[in-house]
Formats: structure tokens, sequence, C-alpha cells
């Protein structure tokens, strides 16, 4: 059922994701124009993502009619599926935030949702079945849910679950989401609709990320005033002021509770780059442009934490082994789970990215 009031007005706050967790959620992918080769090489990837998640909690995946033998086949039995109809598969931002009360009550949030831009500078021309799967999500659980008057993806969002909101300026003020609204006045909504006392904002995303600098693929989240951040120590590399300028805020600022905020750095991989083979294998659209020599927007903090376990894309020999040796020590009860992500990757996201968890 579509509520009327806001999640602060009842008492609902959005939770941690380091915070108990009941499901996951998951969306099939198979669009052509963002996945090469006819999407069969993401499909794998998703398959071992949902597979692997499944086997700490339990899993559903939104899959088209078209999809659904295909999807049934490579998932585990114990893998819900439920035929829904979306635009892509990037269900941290087209799936719901959910909140709870003190009680332990649930409802969903379903954000407007525009292709990471709308006109200005959206990835595809039409999100009118991304824009339903939120709700469409909350009526299988049977979640009630309230409808925000704003643009915002749940990639753009961190939280610590004590008050504290992380995100971007160069996302949530980009033209594209909502221009008519002050800063302000956003920080408003995100206290009404997420329960949250304090925004923490960082200038900007990871180097190159189409989402216009979502917080999810630059830093995470992992425990009160604790936090994970991409970093670089290669001075010609553009990510290396980015992470800097982000290392200044986040140290520079306080959480809700008064807190100083610790940061974990983590190296980027690679730097990483579209293949002609990989670039070659895409359809051509006017918003997704997949041209060989392109820098991937990879990030080691595009992880999903869920009931101990923290499961992490896999994408360079190099700083694969650094970056779980850096999280195992930094959450020292969680197992670390890695998995091969690059055709993820490809894409624009990692497992962070197609990936929505819905709290216990």
């Amino acid at each position: 059922m579509k509520l009327t009031s806001t999640p602060k007005k009842d008492g609902f706050s959005f939770p941690a994701e380091f915070e108990p967790v009941r499901q996951v959620w998951l969306a099939w992918p198979e669009r052509r124009d963002n996945w090469r080769a006819g999407a069969k090489p993401a499909q794998q990837a998703f398959a071992q993502v949902a597979n692997a998640i499944a086997e700490v909690v339990c899993v559903s995946v939104a899959v088209s009619s078209r999809q659904y033998e295909q999807a049934r086949t490579m998932l585990h039995s114990s893998v819900k599926l439920i035929e829904m109809e979306y635009n892509d598969s990037w269900m941290r931002d087209i799936g719901p935030t959910v909140v709870v009360n003190r009680c332990g009550e649930r409802r969903g949030i379903s954000w407007r949702f525009n292709a990471w831009g709308g006109e200005f500078n959206g990835l595809y021309d039409d999100w009118s079945a991304d824009d339903l799967v939120a709700q469409a999500v909350c009526d299988v659980i049977g979640l009630d849910y309230y409808q925000a008057p704003f643009v915002l993806e749940g990639g753009a969002i961190h939280t610590d679950g004590e008050g504290t909101l992380y995100t971007t300026e160069e996302c949530l003020l980009s033209k594209g989401r909502n221009p008519d609204l002050l800063k302000s006045e956003i920080e408003n909504f995100l206290g009404e609709y997420l329960g949250i006392s304090k925004v923490v904002w960082l200038p900007k995303g990871l180097f190159n990320d189409e989402t216009d600098g979502h917080v999810d693929n630059l830093i995470h989240v992992i425990g009160p005033a604790k936090v994970v951040l991409s970093w670089t120590d290669d001075p010609f590399d553009p990510q290396f002021r980015i992470s800097r300028e982000a290392y200044a805020a986040l140290k520079s600022q306080r959480d809700a509770k008064g807190r100083s905020i610790e940061v974990i750095k983590v190296p980027i991989p690679g730097p990483l780059y579209f293949t002609e083979e990989e670039a070659s294998g895409i359809d051509m659209s006017a918003g997704m442009n997949r041209l060989a020599g392109e820098r991937l927007s990879a990030s080691y903090a595009n992880f999903l934490m869920v009931n101990g376990h923290v499961f992490l894309p896999l994408l360079d020999e190099q700083f694969d082994d650094i970056a779980i040796d850096i999280l195992s020590k930094a959450l020292p009860d969680y197992e670390i789970v890695g998995i091969p992500t690059r055709e993820i990757l490809l894409g624009g996201g990692n497992i962070h990215c197609i990936t929505q968890q819905i709290p216990a």
C-alpha cells in the first residue's frame, strides 16, 4: 500500500548494511546496449553473485518472461525468480530502500528514477519500467511503501544506521537529478525520508563513473564512524586528487553522534580499460558509449555486506589479495567472499550496484 506520510514522521529510519539482512534482491541482465555478447557473460557473473549470496541469505531475482528459463537454469534452486519488467538490471538503484522502526517493522521507499540524469544526461531514453520496480518489489515482499517526490538512487547513499548519511555533491547536486532543489532542500528531504540527522558530503565519486559519482563506488560504510575509501598513490591518476579530496572531507567532519570518522584506504584496481573485444560486443546506443580504451570505474569499495559476509569484486590480480587483506583486518569477524566480476564492471557498476538488501 502506498503511504501518504513520511518515514521520519512515522518513526522509521534507514538501517546500516552491516545490520541483519533478511533477503537480497537482484535483477537479471539482458540489455544488449549495456551487456556484451547478448548479455551472456554478464549473466554468468550475476548468477555467480546470486548463488554465492544464496549460501548466506534468501535471494530473489527479478527476471523478464523472455529470460525466465535461461535464469532458472543458471541459478540455484533456492533462488526465487519473480517475473517483472524493468529497463536495466541495477537493483540497487531501481529497487526499494527499506527503512525500519524500533519495533522491527519495515517499509519501503520508492525513489523517483530517471536513468541517472533524465533528459540532461540519462543513460537511456525509456526508464518507465525501472521507475515501477521499487513498488513491485514491495508488493512481492508485502511492504507498505512511500513514494519520494524527488530523484535518487540507492547507490547514491550510504548510512551508518545511527543518523549519518554519506553522499557526493557530484551526484545529488547534478543537473540531471533535482535541478530545482537547493542543497539544503535535498538535505531536508533526506532527513524526512531516511530519518537521518547528518549528511556527510563528499565532493566527487570515482573517476569516470557514469552515474555522476555514486558514493557506493567510492566508499563503503563498514561500521559506525568507519569508512573504506578507494585510494591511489599514483599522482598522475585522475583518481589521486578525488580520493584526497574525499579523505579531507571525511576527516574534517564528524558524524551524527559527534565522532571523528576512521578512514581505511583500499587501493583501486588497475587502472582498467575496455578491450577492443569487449567494446565491439556491445550494441551501440546514444546514452551508453562503450569504447575500446575507455577507463572503467573499477573499485573494491563496491562490495555487499550480508550477515557476517563481504561479497567482494575480484578485478585485478595485482590488487585483489591486497584488498582482501585490508578488509579482513578491518572486519575480523567477517568472511570475505571474492567473486570475479569484470563482466559486471563492463556494464558500469559492481556487486553493490546490482544488489539491494532487505533488512531483517
